[in-house]
């Protein structure tokens, strides 16, 4: 075993960014595997990060890389899952990195293409593709445009365990090799397939020997030091984690109580729609029942009425006299004495 782990964001850089041939070499193979296109020529634009490691903050570092067609690509070792999203992250690396561009005077035509290419050692999606390729398209799947070529801004995600370690050598194609490798490099020669590799597969070899510059005692405290980095950067994101959760707490509880009184207030005009109902309802049959002895009143009145004018005919009153006395005509009289 030995200290070299291309796992170790540091590491990972060093191998494939340092400002020299080996390391260029290594990194076009790297690029041309993954991305499936010969590269010829690239140049890593932030190399200098690995001289001053010591200097740096945080512990991110990703290699920005240029073609000589000027694709811009930005390539990072993500070891961990995080409680923000990923992919999100990633989005929002991709679009920085597009909208860098300096555009000035110039036709949006001549935008350059940019990939964000991040090796996951962990899984993201739920199918078994270990690379990915994502472009803007359509909710129904159409791309957004029609040319490939078009596309200029890409998210490649590289899912290292979803490689079968235990798949024979022979039947793995250069991206599953070169991940297997990524995996298991720290175990060198005592790793039966690393060996076999290591003997037999030219891009393996170019890998190994820049592994090998990192394999002695000396960049052990390096690595430590880097270690220490990412667990102070771990410890710094908690704390940011453990704040978004009390604040989320905060604002639930707030959310909460508005809830209650919301619910309260919708209690209280419940109840108060509930007794201008049963007031009005009151009010209703309070009005029918003025109205019901109302119309008895009538009935009654009538009936009084009926009676007089009855009595009176019987007392030998003309239908003449009867009118003038009730105030009604002489025919309604009449139906009075008929009825």
């Amino acid at each position: 075993m030995r200290n070299a782990n291309l796992l170790n964001d540091f590491a990972f850089k060093y191998v494939f960014g340092e400002d020299c041939k080996e390391a260029n070499d290594a990194l076009k193979s790297l690029l041309t595997v993954f991305l499936k296109r010969k590269v010829n020529h690239v140049v890593v634009k932030n190399s200098e990060m690995v001289k001053d490691y010591t200097k740096m903050k945080s512990p991110r570092l990703d290699l920005l890389v240029e073609f000589d067609d000027q694709t811009t690509v930005d390539l990072e070792m993500q070891l961990r899952q995080t409680k923000d999203n990923l992919l999100n992250r990633f989005n929002y690396y991709l679009a920085r990195l597009h909208g860098s561009q300096d555009m000035e005077g110039k036709s949006y035509s001549q935008l350059k293409e940019t990939i964000v290419m991040v090796f996951f050692n962990l899984i993201i999606a739920d199918d078994d593709d270990i690379c990915s390729l994502y472009t803007m398209r359509k909710y129904s799947g159409i791309p957004l445009v029609k040319d490939e070529k078009e596309d200029r801004m890409k998210l490649m995600t590289i899912e290292m365990p979803k490689v079968d370690l235990n798949k024979p050598l022979e039947d793995m194609n250069e991206q599953e090799k070169m991940i297997y490798y990524f995996l298991n490099c720290h175990k060198g020669l005592d790793d039966s397939k690393i060996k076999v590799m290591i003997e037999s597969d030219g891009m393996i070899q170019m890998l190994e020997k820049r592994v090998e510059t990192i394999s002695d005692d000396r960049w052990k405290k390096i690595i430590e030091d880097f270690q220490k980095l990412h667990e102070n950067e771990e410890r710094i994101e908690l704390q940011l984690e453990l704040e978004e959760a009390q604040r989320q707490m905060k604002e639930a509880r707030k959310d909460k109580e508005e809830a209650r009184k919301d619910k309260e207030e919708a209690r209280k005009d419940k109840e108060e729609a509930r007794k201008e109902k049963e007031e009005a309802h009151k009010e209703k049959e309070e009005a029918h029942k003025e109205k019901e002895e109302a119309r008895k009143a009538i009935l009654e009145a009538d009936k009084k009425v009926k009676q007089m004018v009855c009595k009176m005919y019987e007392d030998g009153f003309t239908l003449e006299q009867i009118s003038a006395y009730c105030s009604l005509n002489v025919d309604e009289i009449e139906l009075l004495i008929k009825s």
